[in-house]
């Protein structure tokens, strides 16, 4: 349509007629004379209005799909963290198992040596009061722990008790090489000296030096006087080495200790010493070697086959 006078007043009657239909239509309310024109028009465009939603809506659905991802993106974050909270909860439970069977096989050699014993939990290692090999115990004298009693774990013995404050203690471990501590050979009872060597075996300084001694034989501590520092009867550990005499009045040997003082976790602080010496009774039980297994061999006679079936050469 061409812009001239009469498309104007044209479009200028149009607009007029649609304020007047308007106007009507609203003061009408629901008996609006229109009303009917209005259902028509639906009916006619209708269809056309729900395939053009019908085009529109995966648009609309793709923006709500934008919309919400940010919601499943925090969904899945949440469920990552919960996983990852119970990989940690389940570690923590290994760990916590692992401490339940540490805990029972050191209450059972308590019982053996029937010793009074303060379980403690190892926090710290290092240097603590001067010392090389040490470390920190979370019972202190308010658990009843003093200075010079004896440590230990399921495997044997850890060390003594050095230094005590209110909540914790400094444990001075048997493989300090400042530390000695009197040992009793099993079934011989030969006595010595043992001397801590820091990641090496201990040194042990027997006291006859025509000790008879082998590979194989196991310590135990002999016991201090008044049971302080040491408990008699605690495991040590097994000789590995034992050097020629060589007519000395001493003897050295070398034991591997029972315990890995660098995996060290629950350990016990004796608080009453038992009121006999268990001997070797704390002693784990000897392994057994295990069984040669036997071979059989069958030789036929010279010009026969072997029963498997293979010719000899």
């Amino acid at each position: 349509m061409r812009d001239t006078r009469e498309s104007r007043l044209l479009l200028v009657l149009l607009i007029a007629i649609a304020f007047a239909l308007i106007t009507v239509d609203i003061r009408g309310g629901e008996e609006s004379p229109v009303d009917g024109a209005r259902r028509a028009a639906a009916t006619v465009f209708g269809p056309v209005q729900n395939s053009v939603a019908g085009a529109v809506d995966p648009v609309g659905n793709a923006i709500a799909a934008v919309r919400d991802s940010g919601d499943r993106h925090s969904r899945i974050s949440a469920l990552e963290r919960e996983n990852a909270a119970l990989k940690a909860k389940l570690g923590s439970d290994d760990r916590n198992r692992s401490r339940v069977r540490q805990l029972d096989k050191m209450l059972k050699k308590a019982g053996a040596g029937q010793y009074a014993i303060k379980g403690a939990e190892v926090i710290a290692i290092g240097a603590a009061q001067g010392f090389s090999w040490t470390v920190t115990i979370d019972a202190g004298a308010g658990d009843g722990i003093t200075r010079d009693m004896t440590v230990l774990n399921g495997d044997g013995l850890v060390g003594r008790v050095t230094t005590v404050g209110p909540t914790t203690s400094t444990v001075l471990l048997a493989s300090d090489p400042g530390f000695t501590v009197g040992t009793r050979m099993e079934g011989n009872d030969e006595l010595g000296f043992a001397t801590g060597r820091g990641d090496r075996n201990l040194a042990v300084q027997m006291l006859n030096g025509k000790a008879k001694v082998k590979k194989g034989d196991r310590m135990v501590t002999f016991g201090s006087q008044a049971d302080k520092p040491f408990v008699p009867g605690v495991p040590l550990g097994e000789v590995v080495r034992v050097d020629p005499s060589g007519g000395d009045l001493t003897r050295t040997v070398y034991v591997k200790p029972y315990v890995s003082f660098t995996q060290l976790d629950v350990v016990g602080v004796v608080v009453e010493a038992p009121r006999k010496d268990p001997r070797d009774k704390v002693l784990p039980e000897p392994t057994k070697p295990k069984p040669t297994p036997t071979v059989t061999v069958t030789v036929s006679p010279p010009g026969e086959a072997p029963a498997d079936g293979y010719e000899q050469e």
